[in-house]
């Protein structure tokens, strides 16, 4: 269920201050405020955009902050900081933070690539695994593998999808040649990465785009998600410029 914005940022400080009021009299100061950002944090995924999720982790602390409500040493106010740079570190940030695959966007794509019983599939940032799951609909006897940079999504996804290989890296180091089919939802800003990344990939394999188009080659197919307005873009190698 989607709440309208800003009910996920007051759920989440006030399930953060709840915790931190229960544990300040039993953990003490340090332990209440690490419960606290640490509950902000992961609550932060439930932000629709990259903006949101920030305010949802700092929300906590900030406020906490300004009441005045905890008296900490200063070092202790780099834990919110820590924390929010784990789950999103700064090289990240160029990519697509968060882009959860909505559900049922790639519904149908196994008819528009198909792909052969085995094949390796690689979902390229895959975030809390919505992206695996869409794949594993399409491709249920393929291989999936899911590759995220932030090690506590990472975590997550593989909790969420114990039948995928879920590896932390950084996708545009991973070697792509492997694969029979390389999912992405990144930025418009990363698609001539992409670009340059199918390179390696071997003729007769498929990349497939959720939303934003490789630069100046042609799709093999393209279609509608029926919400939302994204485009799904289907490319098969050897490129077509």
């Amino acid at each position: 269920m989607r709440l309208p914005w800003p009910a996920p940022a007051l759920i989440a400080w006030a399930g953060a201050w709840a915790l931190h009021a229960l544990l300040l009299p039993r953990a003490g100061a340090l332990a209440a405020l690490l419960a606290g950002c640490a509950l902000g944090t992961l609550a932060s995924l439930w932000g629709a955009r990259w903006w949101r999720r920030v305010l949802i982790a700092l929300g906590f602390p900030l406020s906490l902050a300004l009441a005045g409500a905890a008296a900490l040493p200063a070092w202790a106010w780099l834990i919110p900081l820590a924390l929010l740079l784990a789950g999103y570190p700064l090289n990240a940030w160029r990519d697509a933070p968060l882009f959860p695959t909505p559900a049922g966007a790639l519904q149908g794509l196994e008819a528009l690539a198909p792909l052969p019983p085995g094949a390796r599939v690689l979902d390229a940032g895959c975030g809390l695994g919505d992206g695996l799951r869409a794949l594993r609909q399409a491709y249920p006897q393929a291989r999936l593998d899911g590759l995220e940079r932030s090690w506590p999504l990472r975590w997550l996804c593989a909790l969420r999808s114990p039948w995928a290989r879920v590896r932390q890296g950084d996708i545009w180091l991973a070697d792509w040649s492997g694969y029979q089919l390389v999912y992405l939802f990144q930025r418009p800003e990363s698609m001539t990465r992409a670009l340059v990344k199918a390179g390696e990939m071997a003729p007769g394999s498929w990349l497939v785009s959720l939303e934003f188009p490789l630069p100046g080659v042609a799709p093999q197919a393209q279609r509608p998600v029926r919400e939302g307005g994204r485009m799904v873009w289907v490319y098969r190698l050897p490129l077509r410029v």
